[in-house]
């Protein structure tokens, strides 16, 4: 392995050559916000002499990690720290003169909560390989990044992200990037991030394309949700809801402080004062301040919003077993339960229960009807929401469908929630999915669509399938199976048909 030297705006970073890729890791972005710049917003990284090492991952963001049902399965992020403003750029053409390939950055999921751009998981070596400079980062999380502070400070984790995307503007061209073909793709939390990231002004520009994985524009806080998570964080941190005081909690005991209130919800005997965050699944969101983030972001795409910036958007087709199996939840689930469930979100119970019972199978109990509403309500609806919103303003959307169970827990969790992930990075050695029949090749193909609508918009139809036209008119939707991907047109029609009209 050879070092390499490159220059960026505040100083130069060493970062280290394998196989034709170039990594430079933990590079600030933003100044530690820490200390006077505790829930602030970010400020410019400070200037530092000589080489920079740039081969180790930067601290993480704080943050409580996963429960003993999760542990197993999600990768716990790295050692903590104050200087937690950091991202990571693998690239095959650093300080090559003339080269300007296309730029993918990618903001990683976790429930606002939780989760690191240097997961093993997200290591951006092989997407660099194909051609392309990639970028993962780090932002502030939990009540860090998203409370509605009182003095009207909001979506702190968001212009983190934001800051990010000016640094790769001002910076990437140093390893060989373009900082006019820049796509920004996430993942659940991550996903939708991308999505408010494509409605708020001060990220106008930054991107060209987006594309969202398993999270879309729904799930945000109102003004009056956001101020009550703050104030009960605050009593529960025992400090008065002031910027001032929540500045002062030590960060252990504030994520303690945003923990316990996520179980305090989780109990509610009336969870949906809490909007999204109902069920506990997640404290914090991104809250609509009407400044930072002027609108919900579904509805500010519904009135054109980012109806330039090119999309590609997904689910995968079991996306809540990732949770519901694990947890234990698709086994205490009854037929009571799910019907009082049902009419919380809206849904009118009998007929919902009948649609979802019908297009599970013979064999599903209430817990599986629970966990396909839960797939539909948190993924599958609020990406077709957007999608169609941006075909009434002439924008075309790409739609996916990852159907290829994951090997975790005996199978057992299906298409869940992340189980594209491995395939997109080509990370296969950090999941179970390695080694399995004709996962290489899968994820040489997923990686070639994703980089080619990252190149020009169009993403290549991966797994033999021969086209992928946009979701309008026919409600196109590529389904990327266990041996095969094939366009289908509106799956789930009954179940789709059962959210219209509904908030």
């Amino acid at each position: 392995m050879n070092d390499v030297t490159v220059s960026v705006s505040h100083g130069s970073l060493r970062g280290r050559e394998g196989d034709g890729v170039v990594a430079f890791l933990g590079v600030p972005y933003a100044a530690p916000p820490f200390g006077r710049l505790r829930m602030r917003p970010p400020q410019p990284p400070i200037p530092w002499s000589g080489p920079r090492d740039a081969t180790v991952p930067g601290a993480t963001a704080p943050q409580p990690g996963y429960g003993p049902a999760m542990a197993d399965l999600l990768e716990a992020a790295g050692p903590q720290g104050e200087d937690c403003l950091n991202l990571n750029v693998w690239t095959p053409a650093p300080g090559r003169a003339g080269e300007r390939l296309p730029v993918m950055v990618f903001l990683h999921g976790g429930a606002f909560r939780n989760g690191a751009g240097s997961l093993a998981l997200y290591d951006g070596s092989r997407l660099a390989a194909d051609g392309v400079v990639c970028v993962t980062l780090n932002y502030r999380l939990g009540a860090e990044g998203f409370l509605l502070l009182p003095d009207g400070t909001a979506n702190l984790g968001l212009l983190d992200q934001i800051a990010a995307l000016r640094w790769v503007r001002d910076n990437v061209a140093a390893f060989g990037g373009d900082p006019d073909n820049v796509t920004v793709f996430g993942q659940s939390a991550g996903a939708i991030s991308v999505t408010a990231l494509m409605t708020m002004p001060a990220a106008r520009g930054l991107f060209r394309r987006a594309i969202t994985q398993s999270g879309a524009g729904h799930h945000v806080h109102t003004p009056a949700v956001g101020r009550r998570i703050t104030e009960r964080i605050a009593a529960l941190a025992g400090v008065p809801c002031t910027r001032e005081a929540l500045a002062a909690v030590p960060p252990e005991a504030l994520v303690a402080a945003d923990a316990e209130l996520g179980r305090e919800i989780a109990l509610s005997p009336q969870p949906f004062q809490w909007g999204e965050s109902a069920g506990g699944g997640t404290t914090v969101l991104p809250v609509v301040d009407g400044a930072t983030l002027p609108a919900r972001p579904v509805d500010a795409i519904a009135a054109g919003a980012g109806a330039e910036i090119g999309l590609m958007t997904g689910t995968t087709s079991d996306e809540f077993r990732l949770f519901a199996v694990p947890m234990g939840i698709t086994r205490r689930i009854d037929d009571t339960a799910l019907g009082g469930f049902l009419t919380g979100l809206g849904l009118p119970p009998e007929e919902a229960h009948a649609v979802y019972t019908a297009a599970a199978g013979a064999g599903a109990g209430p817990g599986d009807v629970f966990s396909d509403v839960m797939t539909d309500h948190g993924y599958r609806i609020p990406a077709l929401r957007v999608t169609e919103h941006r075909a009434r303003h002439g924008a075309d959307t790409y739609v996916y469908e990852f159907a290829r169970a994951s090997r975790a827990a005996g199978g057992a969790l299906g298409a869940c929630h992340m189980a594209e992930l491995p395939f997109v990075f080509g990370t296969l050695d950090a999941s179970p999915e390695d080694r399995q029949p004709g996962a290489q090749a899968l994820s040489e193909q997923m990686r070639a669509a994703w980089i080619s609508f990252a190149h020009r918009g169009r993403p290549a139809p991966p797994h033999g399938a021969r086209t992928w036209r946009p979701y309008a008119p026919d409600r196109t939707v590529l389904r990327i199976g266990e041996a095969a991907a094939e366009e289908v047109h509106d799956p789930a029609s009954a179940r789709r048909r059962l959210w219209e009209g509904r908030r």
